[in-house]
């Protein structure tokens, strides 16, 4: 099956140029200049379009348990309404529990995704219960093709793992070439914040985020950052929200620390503001991190120029504001912590191009080619270019939208972004040489999406 995208311009994260693009079954055969193709078996109109790598969000957790409730995307939902927002990968989250080995987590995720997913996938391993067997099982999980490990500062007697076990994982980290990722918010002072809220009869969302001040996540931040340079591990802090927490970043890369950091759209576009809407519409909108004050916005689109971010990813954790969020009424501490994205990220993102803060390549390099090149998938992934994988989304810059519940596919009953009109829209994306969205629908399925066996780091020397 030839398959020939013609007449638009095609992004890389160093560029842009007018090119076709010709795919052979499952993978990309040629990129040329316009013309050079004259035929194909299917033949797709790009003319006025951009033609990128498909998105890869590296943050993702669907049916995760949480809370006595699960998200409630499964792999199947949840992947295809990623592929309608242009995301052709997804990279989920295995959840150890507190005495279980990650042979036997991987095992069970492995069962949650295998047939069920419409795009590709991979996996990165939570590691909440260290002892000698999980260290042990840490190598046999990059064996098999997992070679990312996160952990939690946060949530004592759930995730937290205390500076002595995150010391340990980091040292298997460093001896397998692995990557550890981080929770970072000090959980043991949040805890004792929420508590005494809770005491005094502050329950509203609200207090969410301000139990949880962004300068506990900066000095957890800093301290991760010291441990990995004991040990002289990778570190990867996930969903990075603060200023504080990003100057920590900042200085460490300077210094040349393999130190690297990821945000999400919510923190990019919304606030605290949102945490205190009435009617405990709040709600909505707790997570972890919680949204910050708007002054952060700033600092984190600055980060995404000077790639003290590196990759913008959802933290995908979809609950229902009804049945489930609601059983935070009364408790903000029992409101379930997530919220959903997946399919938004490339299109808001895009608005970051619009508004003049990224340009076209740095939307590309932080949605695609920088979190193939981190986890270990380029340049099988995160590029146009022969050999790699017909991943493609054809993507109408011109394009109005408007964000809502009522027309998005994730499995939720409400939209974070609900009324946000904005510019860009994909048209049409592949995976791997399939069309899975296209103008007239859907097209792929359950079962189309393969797991991928990820390498190390590709940042790391």
């Amino acid at each position: 099956m030839r398959t020939l995208i013609k007449g638009g311009t095609v992004l890389s994260a160093t560029g842009a140029s007018a090119a076709d693009v010709l795919v052979e079954d499952e993978k990309v055969a040629a990129v040329a200049a316009p013309g050079v193709f004259e035929t194909a078996d299917e033949v797709l109109d790009a003319s006025g379009k951009y033609v990128l790598p498909g998105g890869i969000d590296a943050h993702t957790h669907m049916e995760m348990p949480f809370g006595g409730t699960h998200s409630v995307d499964t792999f199947t939902t949840g992947t295809e309404a990623a592929a309608w927002g242009g995301t052709t990968t997804i990279i989920d989250f295995a959840v150890q529990s507190k005495g279980t080995t990650l042979t036997a987590t991987l095992d069970k995720w492995h069962e949650k995704a295998d047939g069920n997913c419409a795009i590709d996938y991979g996996f990165h391993m939570i590691v909440s219960d260290v002892n000698d067997t999980t260290l042990k099982d840490m190598e046999t999980c990059v064996d098999a093709g997992v070679s990312s490990f996160k952990m939690f500062m946060a949530y004592p007697g759930v995730f937290y793992s205390t500076d002595g076990e995150i010391l340990r994982a980091m040292q298997k980290a460093t001896e397998t070439g692995s990557t550890i990722m981080m929770h970072a918010e000090n959980g043991i002072a949040i805890d004792e914040l929420v508590a005494q809220a809770l005491a005094s009869g502050r329950t509203g969302p609200v207090e969410h985020g301000l139990t949880r001040p962004s300068i506990l996540e900066g000095e957890a931040t800093a301290r991760a950052i010291a441990l990995a340079k004991v040990t002289g591990a990778p570190l990867y802090i996930v969903h990075l929200s603060a200023a504080e927490a990003l100057a920590a970043v900042a200085a460490a890369r300077t210094e040349g620390q393999n130190v690297f950091a990821e945000t999400c759209p919510q923190y990019l576009y919304l606030s605290i503001e949102d945490l205190a809407r009435p009617d405990f519409e709040g709600a909505k909108y707790v997570a972890s991190p919680p949204l910050r004050e708007k002054r952060h916005q700033a600092d984190l689109w600055r980060g995404l120029r000077t790639n003290n971010l590196s990759v913008v990813s959802t933290d995908h954790c979809p609950f229902c504001f009804k049945d489930q969020k609601e059983l935070g009424r009364g408790d903000f501490s029992r409101i379930p912590n997530g919220m959903p994205g997946v399919e938004h990220r490339m299109d808001l993102l895009h608005q970051g191009v619009v508004a003049g803060e990224i340009s076209l390549a740095r939307w590309v390099e932080a949605c695609s080619t920088t979190p193939a090149r981190m986890f270990g998938l380029y340049p099988r992934k995160g590029v146009i270019a022969p050999g790699s994988d017909a991943d493609i989304v054809i993507y109408d810059p011109a394009a109005r939208q408007t964000l809502s519940a009522e027309t998005h596919h994730m499995n939720v009953d409400y939209s974070a972004y609900e009324g946000f009109e904005i510019t860009g829209k994909v048209e049409t994306v592949l995976s791997r040489g399939k069309v899975v969205v296209s103008p007239s629908g859907f097209g792929g399925g359950r079962g189309h999406g393969k797991f991928l066996a990820r390498d190390l780091c590709q940042y790391l020397s």
